[in-house]
């Protein structure tokens, strides 16, 4: 997160005694990135975040893939996969690569435990419901639409207030806003999609001072772990810097638009290693007098598109539901389905909401998605004869 923020008490200086009012020291924690190289930030506690009671064995289920062979498009109905859980422990994962793992969860229930992904930033697209993401940093009320980023190392929990659906991406870097849309200060340029007001962080609580065994979570690229800890997790004091939790609703959005189609990459929002995330808003369609609102087909050749459609009517495709996931593989042609290009002439505008990562290595297919996919999806564009 590229924007610097304070809350609560923090010394004076970086690196130096912090006292409370009992006289005892608050012990610092670096919440780093990328080594030390990266955006970081540093966090006072009551106590200290090491103690460190047991170690106990998470067994994870392990995700089995499976290639995408014989290479070709498919569709997932992941509206019609009845789970529950909580935000962590329901994710059905749908497909992934070295770069990044794609999931989508419903969660029912709190999380009565605390999770840190170790491996990489997170990203959890709010398809439905309310409640709160809980840090040590501090408190996000999340609401339909929002975009929540989890950095990496960052232990939180997800407690819906209404049962929320969930797209998940679990990535091997940093989440980042595309450097084309900042100037050289960090700052986001006046033509960038979003303004720095849009992005909520977390608002800080009172610390919780409780000692007991708190069970923390960790999963840390392939090797997972229990962790029950001494103190409670969220008990900062204050704290600062450029790395933590926030939010970005796809409403405040603003979509490029122009006289002729726009490509998919002009509407990104952020990116990761080998992975770059568009948005597809509510917008404008195009003004030229022959315009074609219809994206046109292409075999992109360059990445597998997924695509997860939230909400509205999707204009390219039948036979799509809300939830719905796509994977476009690259090499394999797809495009408007028959009769879509028509019916987009002369409109003005569309309402869909869909999320779409563009994946720069193949990704393969979690066995998990094998049970809910629509075999038949790649002969959609074959013409009625």
């Amino acid at each position: 997160m590229p924007f610097y923020v304070r809350a609560g008490e923090v010394p004076e200086q970086r690196h130096t005694q912090f006292r409370g009012g009992s006289g005892a020291l608050h012990p610092e924690e670096l919440i780093s990135t990328k080594g030390f190289e990266s955006v970081y930030s540093l966090a006072y506690h009551l106590r200290p975040p090491t103690a460190t009671l047991d170690v106990r064995a998470w067994e994870r289920p392990f995700v089995r893939f499976v290639p995408n062979d014989p290479l070709k498009n498919r569709h997932y109905f992941t509206a019609r996969e009845k789970t529950e859980g909580d935000a962590v422990e329901g994710r059905v994962p749908l497909v992934g690569n070295n770069d990044i793992l794609i999931s989508t969860a419903n969660a029912t229930r709190p999380m009565t435990y605390f999770f840190r992904n170790a491996g990489g930033d997170e990203l959890l697209f709010v398809q439905s419901g309310e409640g709160i993401l809980e840090s040590a940093l501090g408190e996000i009320a999340y609401r339909p639409h929002d975009y929540l980023i989890v950095p990496c190392g960052m232990a939180y929990r997800l407690q819906p207030r209404t049962p929320t659906h969930l797209f998940v991406a679990e990535c091997a870097g940093q989440i980042e806003i595309p450097p084309k849309f900042r100037n050289p200060y960090g700052q986001l340029k006046e033509h960038a999609p979003y303004y720095e007001r849009d992005f909520r962080a977390p608002a800080l609580k009172e610390p919780h001072d409780e000692e007991g065994e708190f069970e923390v979570r960790v999963s840390a690229r392939g090797r997972n772990a229990i962790h029950v800890m001494q103190f409670h997790p969220f008990d900062v004091v204050g704290w600062d810097g450029y790395c933590y939790p926030y939010a970005f609703n796809a409403d405040d959005y603003a979509p490029i638009t122009g006289k002729l189609h726009q490509p998919p990459s002009s509407h990104e929002i952020f990116e990761s290693e080998g992975a770059a995330f568009i948005l597809f808003a509510p917008r404008l369609f195009d003004y030229h007098p022959k315009a074609v609102p219809a994206p046109y087909n292409h075999a992109s050749v360059d990445c597998d598109e997924i695509i997860y459609y939230a909400s509205g009517n999707f204009m390219s495709r039948r036979g799509i539901e809300e939830r719905s996931v796509t994977l476009h593989a690259a090499g394999a042609i797809h495009g408007p389905q028959p009769g879509a290009v028509e019916a987009s002439l002369g409109k003005t505008a569309t309402d869909e909401l869909a999320v779409a990562i563009d994946c720069f290595r193949p990704l393969m297919i979690a066995e998990p998605a094998l049970k809910i996919e629509d075999a038949g999806y790649y002969r959609s564009w074959a013409l009625t004869r």
